[in-house]
């Protein structure tokens, strides 16, 4: 394993919202992100026999137990409010139902689940993550940077700016949490990733470019109350259009308005441009992907309406080119055992000699503190961009082939590093092999984070008062 092993791919993913979303989050309201379910109140003990605690005999405004913490009033009514405005401003406002307050209640409890087991693990989000989100939202608001937004919000109501902090740093705690417990449950193997590879859906993949001709023959009604005349006139519509279309060099434009002719609803698309399978439907790209250059469809009938695509050309581009760095350097590490100041008077020796002829090789060898890669004269091998820190990186793309670089900081000491070659690198078998697997994790892990959030919550101890 390399040195760098800190690598922007483990950047936290944090909540996207905008600052007034932002603001009105209180810490316990995230009811919007899990999938809601119905409250329980049947708890272990209630089975014990132990007296329930009612609205009516508590007095300290708890309207939920959880393990050892509790769910507030407030929180309840902040996250419902909450849900509520990101409805409204979804265009699909809710109105404050019981089954609103239990699905709203039910997050609240699966929030504070995850979060207790989040102490208890210690996991601490990435601070540069939560900063970087914080500029986000600062630009998104005009504001050039996170003292600006500090004072605009603190300034409306003082420690808003601490509250919004906190939320994005649970909000990523929780995020990293659901990421490692998901990974441990979704298993795809070699194979796995074979049989989808070798699957029609996989050819979305690819990186061809698809210009296609895509038209609508929309319904006159709902399908479901289309009479079969309806529906005959539809098809017949649909089949003069794909007639036309598989004239070579036809012009789309005409073809559509010849077909239009005494049908009542606008035929809706025409010429869709170029563009790759994966940014379509499943359905469309799966279609698309088995025309040849001139080819036309069967009509394709949908609930909205018959469709009908013809591919008209085809960009064939299957092969990833990654520009790729051949690359040594000598690490002196700052630590408790070195100071910075003693570490770059160490570096900046060690560049004067390169700079009187000494070997690159020979100096990692004997002074640099990468362990991984010290034994082999600091090689570390071809690397690719977003690979290393991001302060090696742009260094690396900075220095020529066969030169070195002056010394420079990153956050695991000082470093000098040499470039011994540059190439263009085919990844497309490991590309579509990286493709395959998301693919296959993204359809497994809705159903792996359900089955851990139901076993989160059945192995706790929960009370809903009331």
């Amino acid at each position: 394993m390399r040195f760098f092993s800190l690598r922007h791919t483990s950047k936290a993913v944090v909540l996207s919202m905008g600052l007034t979303t932002a603001l009105a989050l209180s810490v316990n309201a995230q009811a919007a992100t899990v999938k809601p379910a119905k409250a329980q109140a049947t708890t272990a003990a209630e089975q014990n026999g132990i007296t329930r605690l009612t609205p009516a005999n508590s007095t300290d405004g708890i309207i939920a137990l959880v393990n050892e913490n509790a769910i507030l009033k407030s929180d309840l009514v902040a996250a419902i409010a909450q849900t509520q405005a990101r409805a409204k401003a979804a265009g699909e406002p809710i109105a404050n139902s019981a089954q609103l307050q239990s699905e709203v209640l039910n997050a609240l409890i699966l929030r504070e689940l995850q979060l207790s087991l989040v102490k208890r693990v210690g996991l601490n989000p990435d601070e540069a993550a939560i900063n970087q989100r914080l500029g986000q939202i600062a630009q998104a608001e005009g504001l050039n940077s996170i003292g600006a937004l500090q004072q605009r919000l603190d300034s409306a109501q003082p420690g808003s700016y601490a509250t919004l902090r906190a939320q994005l740093i649970e909000d990523a705690a929780i995020q990293a949490l659901q990421q490692r417990q998901i990974t441990n449950r979704v298993r795809i193997s070699e194979q796995d990733i074979d049989a989808f590879l070798a699957s029609p859906e996989a050819k979305r993949l690819n990186q061809s470019e698809y210009q296609t001709v895509h038209v609508r023959v929309p319904y006159i009604d709902d399908y479901s109350r289309l009479s079969e005349a309806q529906r005959d006139e539809a098809l017949k519509v649909a089949q003069k259009l794909r007639t036309r279309l598989l004239a070579p060099n036809v012009d789309v434009a005409e073809a559509i308005a010849a077909s239009q002719g005494s049908y009542p609803i606008p035929l809706q698309g025409g010429d869709m441009g170029f563009h790759k399978a994966a940014a379509l439907p499943t359905e469309l790209s799966s279609e698309i992907t088995k025309l040849d250059v001139g080819a036309v469809s069967a009509p394709l009938v949908t609930p909205e309406g018959i469709d009908i695509i013809k591919l008209a050309n085809k960009k064939s581009s299957d092969t990833t080119l990654v520009p790729q760095w051949n690359t040594r350097h000598i690490l002196v590490k700052v630590d408790e055992l070195q100071t910075d100041a003693l570490a770059e008077q160490k570096i900046n020796d060690l560049y004067n000699q390169l700079r009187s002829g000494a070997d690159f090789a020979s100096l990692a060898s004997t002074y640099s503190d990468d362990p991984g890669s010290a034994g082999r004269g600091g090689d570390l091998d071809w690397v690719g961009e977003e690979q290393m820190i991001g302060p090696f990186e742009a260094m690396m793309k900075n220095t020529a082939v066969g030169d070195y670089s002056a010394p420079f900081k990153t956050q695991f000491g000082w470093h000098i590093l040499k470039v011994e070659g540059k190439r263009q690198q085919d990844v497309s078998d490991e590309y579509r092999r990286n493709m395959a697997r998301q693919a296959l994790y993204q359809r497994l892990a809705p159903q792996a984070k359900e089955d851990w959030l139901q076993e989160l919550r059945s192995g706790a101890y929960i009370q809903v008062l009331g």
